[in-house]
């Protein structure tokens, strides 16, 4: 899509050199997972959302899981090493990653924290995550999205 604004995101995947594609929506369609999926045609298994969560220790941990799952927090946790995690709170996602609700994407963010890849993503050639704007996914291999953003794979979904 010649006409799409590059993002951050963009940016990055272009400079790491990592193959990607890009998928644009109206921002009317609904910013839930599963809408952004329909509207995209794609497979909502393989659309993935990034939640930030912050654990008793207050550090805070990323986790990307497909969009149509919820995160099970006790997976969170064990993941990531501690004894509890919690959403943080949306009005905390803007100053802690650069990032607004509906448009977070695991690359790029302010800081980079640890971020965990629940392990259904390597079922597909390419996922979709947010490329750091409402309205816009960036499709990539999993592979690529753990390398660059120094992810692991976990069970973070029942």
């Amino acid at each position: 899509m010649a006409d799409t604004v590059k993002t951050n995101v963009m940016r990055i995947l272009d400079r790491a050199g990592v193959p990607y594609g890009v998928h644009t929506y109206s921002p009317e369609t609904g910013i839930d997972g599963v809408s952004v999926a329909r509207a995209l045609h794609q497979d909502p298994q393989a659309v993935f959302k990034t939640l930030v969560t912050q654990g008793k220790s207050r550090a805070f941990y990323v986790f990307v899981i497909p969009v149509a799952a919820t995160l099970n927090l006790k997976l969170a946790a064990s993941a990531c090493g501690e004894k509890a995690v919690e959403m943080i709170p949306q009005k905390q996602l803007l100053p802690n990653t650069g990032y607004v609700h509906g448009g977070c994407s695991p690359i790029g963010m302010k800081k980079a924290y640890p971020t965990f890849i629940d392990e259904t993503a390597q079922l597909f050639d390419t996922i979709c995550v947010s490329a750091g704007r409402i309205g816009a996914q960036a499709e990539l291999s999993p592979d690529d999205l753990c390398r660059l953003t120094g992810a692991q794979y976990a069970p973070l979904t029942d």
